[in-house]
């Protein structure tokens, strides 16, 4: 039992860690966009067709996070089921093929990024970046 609440202490002391808010400057663009997103025209920012180089990056990143946070929930709540299964062969065999599915994913996601490192050191082309020719 007080290995639980240790393990649930933790991981509260974890949770709380990575969900706690960070500042965020919502106006500066100055970081990520590097004037290829949006065009000043007099006192108005406009979206240009290079919006949507931010648009991917945007999307991949919040999808490589769904990715890890997935995993993660996945391992944890299997681990519990494990835990507290029993004996039971049939919940144990759901239980195994569940985690070896979140595993499988995790390791798609770290193989694909590999992938693309690979290309990217053999035939010097920068696969990881996504630009619209133009603009700027």
């Amino acid at each position: 039992m007080s290995k639980i609440i240790l393990f649930l202490a933790l991981f509260i002391n974890l949770t709380s860690y990575i969900l706690s808010p960070s500042l965020v400057y919502a106006q500066d663009t100055s970081s990520w966009d590097n004037g290829r997103c949006t065009k000043t025209v007099g006192d108005v920012e406009v979206a240009t067709i290079q919006g949507l180089e931010c648009l991917f990056a945007n999307v991949l990143t919040v999808v490589t996070y769904i990715a890890g946070i997935s995993f993660f929930f996945m391992f944890i709540v299997n681990g519990f089921k494990y835990i507290f299964s029993g004996s039971d062969q049939k919940q144990l065999a759901q239980i195994n093929s569940s985690i070896t599915l979140a595993v499988i994913g995790l390791a798609g996601v770290i193989i694909s990024w590999l992938v693309l490192s690979f290309i990217q050191n053999i035939f010097g082309v920068n696969v990881t970046v996504f630009e619209i020719p133009g603009g700027n």
